[in-house]
């Protein structure tokens, strides 16, 4: 498999992944330093990290990393080995299969950009969409009154046309941020025909932009994309609930996030997969990190 035209075909499907690196590996581990794979929002790894309880850990950390958005350096290490040298900043993961060996993984996540949809063709439209892009956002033109179903953030510039049926449009597809570039007399009224919710309301901002005294389509344009990046960096565009910390956009259509569970042999949380070792006793579905705690799980049982 080309993890490099995967990787593509991921960020070209609006997909959320990590990409994991093995920075450094220990014999016995079967990893090699270089090795890399693709780890997908359901747990799913394309490519060679090393064996099953590492990927268990792998799995386990990106979960973490997509929700925060943020990189991680995570340290895999054998039960009771203080062997490899400590690496300040670094996640550690105990790893209780007897292969041995220890490794490090750079994780690193792989978002889709923001999609910011603009309405209008006004030199405050084409400002917006300019800073955007300076930004790695992805613009999109609104035609009509179709909203863009990825699109997060909708801006509303064309100083006229139908500035409520764009603005109804992209609350009911869920944009979490819907900006009106108007004064505040002229916002309020056009707010008053789209008759929105309490919780749409606070989605709606007009006039829009930070407060920098600006002037100029640019300057307008300038505060209107800075207050985009305000709200996404305090996780104002996220789309899913996830643990304390930054938060980042994460599309439609990612899915529920992946199911976990407890290996009842080493205490190691595992992520569920169609690969991820199991038994069916009594009707019950036990979850395990590698072969070697199930074989040890069905010994313990019979004896």
């Amino acid at each position: 498999m080309d993890l490099a035209v995967r990787a593509e075909q991921l960020r070209s499907e609006r997909q959320p992944f990590v990409e994991a690196t093995v920075v450094r590996a220990q014999p016995p581990t079967s990893a090699h330093s270089g090795d890399r794979a693709l780890v997908l929002a359901d747990g799913t790894i394309e490519g060679f990290v090393g064996g099953q309880c590492t990927e268990s850990s792998v799995r386990e950390a990106s979960r973490t990393v997509l929700e925060q958005g943020e990189s991680m350096l995570l340290r895999v290490l054998p039960a009771g080995s203080g062997e490899f040298p400590d690496t300040p900043g670094a996640t550690i993961a105990v790893n209780p299969c007897m292969s041995g060996g220890a490794t490090e993984i750079f994780l690193e996540p792989r978002m889709p950009p923001i999609v910011v949809a603009v309405f209008g063709d006004s030199p405050v439209a084409e400002a917006v969409g300019e800073f955007a892009r300076r930004v790695d956002y992805s613009v999109e033109q609104i035609l009509g009154t179709s909203v863009p179903a990825e699109a997060s953030v909708v801006i509303v510039a064309s100083h006229g046309g139908d500035e409520a049926g764009v603005i109804r449009a992209a609350l009911d597809a869920g944009s979490r941020y819907v900006g009106l570039v108007a004064s505040r007399t002229r916002g309020a009224a056009v707010l008053d025909d789209v008759e929105p919710t309490d919780e749409e309301r606070a989605r709606l901002r007009t006039p829009v932009g930070l407060d920098i005294g600006a002037r100029t389509p640019a300057e307008i344009g300038l505060s209107i994309v800075a207050d985009i990046v305000r709200v996404a960096r305090s996780g104002g565009l996220a789309r899913s609930s996830g643990e304390s910390g930054r938060r980042v956009e994460v599309p439609r259509g990612t899915g529920p996030k992946p199911r976990t569970a407890v290996d009842p042999v080493c205490g190691m949380t595992v992520t569920i997969t169609e690969s991820t070792p199991h038994l069916v006793l009594a009707g019950r579905t036990v979850w395990f990190c590698c072969p070697g705690c199930r074989r040890r799980y069905e010994k313990d049982d019979v004896a």
